[in-house]
């Protein structure tokens, strides 16, 4: 997996050196085992990035509230996305954060800033925990979805392995009577929405560079957030460690949507939906050293499900990858398993 340091970001944000301009050069999709395995790598890093954001989050608001943590998701995270992009050793770097397809960049960070208000307003009554509960249906809506909205092909072991992870998740939370509250129809929306802006970054993937579609979902928050003042303001002046934890809010979901993007450019949406599943255990592991959560032995066990399954689906693109790569013995390439 490989690490997107500031160089291979400049390099995979899809951006080519044209009369000494940078432009964003339209790539088509692909379905490749080599890209997909180097998609995964990239989306399980993202989501450890949005884990941090999150638990930073869930810490910050009883006293930033709902408005002030998308105020600081949207305005840290734009600074610190702008000035990595504007640091890129290319020629007119500012060009890579402008977009070609306007409308549906927009719609895009709109949609993903309603997701962020459902998840928010959500954790005022609710854990982490029960949040990524329903949150994590979001995977299989999103390998339906794809089929008619990118025409991709389910290949029948990222579907199995897409249905394992959430058994997975079954195990592992149980979910109960009490974790039915009135903000969960609301957060179910949220779900379903955030299900689309998944796809939709996979079509925006074609046109749009990794930190463009970064930068301006963090605006939109920011917006939102301004939006959002009347109805659930901070509740005073925010503390030194607030302001602290707002940069690393802003910071860690900048970076984390930035190779987001860089992932979902490189692999069909089917194959990259069961990592949804890994913010659980990534999820856990902040649980217990934030907020002194132990895991169950239920937690244990889906854990081991949803690990397996993750595994199996890598192994199933290394071996697609190296079927790909064999010549039989006519000279052509041996055809990838399914």
């Amino acid at each position: 997996m490989s690490d997107p340091s500031p160089s291979i970001l400049a390099r995979t944000s899809h951006t080519v050196a044209s009369a000494g301009s940078v432009l964003a050069a339209p790539v088509a999709l692909t379905d490749t085992a080599s890209d997909t395995l180097r998609g995964i790598g990239f989306v399980v890093l993202a989501y450890f990035l949005l884990t941090v954001g999150d638990v930073a989050t869930k810490l910050v608001l009883p006293e930033a509230g709902v408005s002030g943590a998308m105020i600081g998701r949207g305005v840290f995270g734009a600074l610190g996305i702008a000035g990595l992009a504007l640091a890129q050793p290319v020629p007119k770097p500012w060009r890579m954060l402008v977009p070609r397809r306007w409308g549906m960049v927009l719609l895009r960070a709109g949609l993903s800033s309603f997701v962020s208000l459902t998840w928010y307003i959500s954790w005022r009554t609710m854990s982490l925990a029960d949040t990524y509960a329903i949150g994590f249906t979001a995977p299989l809506m999103m390998t339906l979805m794809a089929v008619p909205m990118l025409g991709e092909r389910i290949r029948w072991r990222r579907l199995m392995s897409t249905l394992t992870g959430f058994g997975g998740v079954l195990i592992m939370l149980q979910p109960e009577g009490e974790m039915w509250k009135p903000v969960v129809p609301l957060l179910l929306v949220g779900i379903v929405v955030m299900a689309l802006t998944r796809i939709m970054t996979r079509m925006l993937a074609t046109t749009e560079t990794a930190p463009c579609l970064a930068v301006w979902l963090l605006i939109s928050h920011m917006f939102a957030g301004c939006l959002m003042l009347p109805f659930y303001p901070p509740a005073g002046a925010p503390s030194l460690f607030t302001w602290s934890a707002l940069v690393l809010v802003g910071l860690a979901n900048g970076l984390g949507h930035w190779v987001f993007a860089r992932g979902y450019a490189l692999a069909p949406v089917s194959a990259l939906a069961p990592y949804e599943y890994t913010m659980l255990p990534f999820g856990g592991f902040f649980g217990l050293l934030v907020f002194a959560e132990i895991p169950s032995w239920s937690t244990l066990l889906g854990a081991g499900v949803l690990v397996g399954a993750g595994i199996y689906n890598w192994h199933r693109e290394r071996l697609r990858r190296a079927a790909e790569l064999a010549p039989s013995g006519d000279g052509s390439k041996v055809r990838a398993p399914p």
